[in-house]
């Protein structure tokens, strides 16, 4: 089983996936633990002190001026977890919740946030073992941090709550009973320092930063099929053309195409089209395809930087620096540069998805598609009493104007929360929510996609190229072709699948 070792600075994108999809174990490093216990005995000694700290002698929020009495610094923080687990919906799913467990656990291992390092320990065992808090996906505007989904997961550390632990939901209580993991007893800051936070969103965002690129490198195979299955002009690929415009994503894409077509009989230059007496040029869901891919692919470039830095970042409050012997408020809990980044992910991954779509129709146009027959289904099977491939497209053009919807972007909105204390917030979970769903979405607008391309390139009786060779046996290892009408969903589903499990990236 893979380990992935937690420090709060050295965390990946593809760390995130291994521990939420794969199960891979964590453990804490020896220098984060020491970080951690020292930074526990200098708040400690800070309230010995008689320091006034924001949400550990005082109340929360617009009640940050009310001082706490000593004895009730620990009811403070339990009734802060109580209070705030107010979210609704459907809980999160298991690899969301694993995963934004880890990013809190790698937050508290920076060790600015002032935990027991009992309370760290308990938090990665929940991760080991598999216990799971039930956490409501909507309720944070993802200003002080997601505060009612990790309060949510606070309740099953302490006891409270719900929590799924081997394929059942249980009480907290038993779950972690059953799986050997102490509960714990919230001191002082700790429930502060728990559910202060941007890991909901960023889980999310991390989750679909991982998937974008598996996504970008299969709508590119499927534009080289599409390509290939409309018998389009190369020309438009050539590496001449991109140096003069030199976007590196631009180029990068457009030498995937090279690369994916080479050797490839059904390609032609220009010179051959005009010798045809055909158009010299293709439609631009064929020719800018470098143009359109290649932004999209510097967009999910700039998107993982944020969320790389998010994921090891301290966005508690307030933040102790035992160094310095400070403790100071601040707010690193704001998700504006996750929710800006997952709006910019959602534009990205709609182009995808109309952009697929565009080619699709094409597919299937007798009209446009030079010489396929209509609805990609052979004549033997007489057309008319088949419809061939009319509904795939329907769906794909039925996704593609739902992502326009989801894709208004949720960080330019705001609600003042807290009394107007929290007066501009960042809507950062509804931004990598709706993120999240245009991305399955427009999985399978390329899961069409690929299956009309493949059944295109299998009228022409010439060679693919090398990449799409391989592509188009590994969807014939899961799918056949269409030779007469049958329900399609679940062809669509297992390339759906194939793509968002990585099953062509390795192609590109």
């Amino acid at each position: 089983m893979k380990k992935v070792t937690i420090d709060g600075e050295t965390l990946t994108i593809e760390d995130v996936a291994q521990v939420a999809r794969h199960d891979a174990r964590v453990l804490t490093s020896e220098k984060a633990k020491e970080k951690v216990k020292r930074t526990r005995e200098v708040l400690e000694r800070f309230v010995k002190e008689g320091k006034i700290i924001y949400g550990v002698t005082t109340g929360f929020g617009a009640l940050g001026n009310v001082s706490i009495p000593l004895k009730d610094l620990k009811q403070l923080q339990l009734n802060l977890i109580r209070s705030h687990s107010s979210g609704v919906g459907e809980p999160l799913s298991r690899e969301a919740i694993r995963a934004l467990m880890l990013l809190r656990a790698n937050t508290l291992a920076r060790g600015f946030s002032g935990v027991k390092l009992e309370t760290l320990s308990t938090l990665t065992q929940m991760i080991n073992k598999g216990v799971h808090p039930i956490v409501p996906e909507k309720g944070s505007v993802g200003a002080s941090g997601d505060l009612a989904p990790l309060s949510h997961m606070v309740l099953a550390m302490i006891g409270e709550g719900k929590a799924e632990y081997n394929g059942e939901i249980l009480d907290a209580e038993e779950a972690m009973s059953k799986a050997d993991v102490p509960t714990i007893t919230l001191d002082v800051k700790e429930g502060l320092a728990l559910n202060n936070g941007t890991q909901m969103m960023t889980a999310l965002a991390a989750l679909a930063v991982y998937d974008a690129e598996n996504l970008l490198k299969t709508a590119e195979i499927a534009a080289a099929m599409s390509l290939e299955a409309l018998c389009g002009i190369i020309d438009a690929f050539s590496e001449s053309i991109h140096r003069a415009r030199p976007h590196r994503g631009q180029i990068e894409s457009a030498r995937n195409l090279r690369r994916l077509v080479s050797g490839s009989q059904l390609v032609e230059s220009g010179d051959d089209a005009i010798r045809k007496s055909k158009h010299p040029q293709d439609p631009y869901s064929l020719r800018c395809v470098p143009q359109v891919l290649g932004s999209v692919r510097e967009t999910i470039g700039f998107v993982k930087g944020i969320v790389e830095v998010e994921i090891n970042s301290a966005t508690d409050n307030p933040l102790i620096f035992p160094e310095e012997g400070v403790c100071l408020s601040g707010g690193n809990f704001h998700g504006q540069p996750i929710s800006a980044a997952m709006d910019y992910l959602a534009i990205a991954l709609t182009t995808i998805g109309n952009f697929s779509e565009r080619r699709t129709a094409r597919l299937i146009d007798g009209n446009l598609s030079r010489g396929l027959p209509p609805f990609l289904i052979s004549e033997k099977a007489k057309t008319g009493l088949q419809s061939g491939f009319m509904t795939l497209q329907s769906t794909a053009a039925a996704l593609a104007s739902e992502n326009k919807s989801l894709a208004h972007p949720a960080s330019v909105d705001s609600i003042p929360t807290s009394a107007n204390f929290e007066d501009f917030v960042s809507m950062g979970p509804i931004a990598a929510r709706k993120a999240t769903e245009i991305l399955r979405n427009t999985e399978s607008i390329v899961a069409i996609e690929l299956l009309a391309a493949a059944q295109g390139v299998e009228f022409r009786v010439k060679k693919p190229g090398k990449g799409t060779r391989i592509a188009l046996s590994t969807i014939r290892k899961h799918v056949p072709p269409l030779k007469e009408d049958r329900a399609p969903y679940r062809d669509m589903e297992t390339v759906r699948a194939l793509i968002h499990d990585g099953g062509f990236a390795s192609i590109a």
